[in-house]
């Protein structure tokens, strides 16, 4: 199967599930990031380690095909 058409096939509603708490945990951290106050190294690091988490199962979640 291609990789265009495998994301774009139909997936199935637990890697949905998986897709959209990725794509959050994603905005979540990228708002953590964006924030315009001094934080500890601590958060930012953990902020940078929950977005790449959330980026890759949204990716995982929207590359999941349902079998008919």
């Amino acid at each position: 199967m291609e990789f265009i058409n495998r994301l774009t096939a139909p997936t199935p509603p637990f890697f949905q599930k998986v897709r959209n708490i990725g794509l959050l945990l994603t905005a979540m951290a990228s708002a953590v990031l964006g924030l315009q106050v001094e934080l500890p190294l601590a958060i930012k690091e953990m902020a940078g380690g929950v977005a790449i988490v959330g980026s890759v199962m949204a990716g995982l979640g929207q590359a999941a095909v349902k079998n008919e």
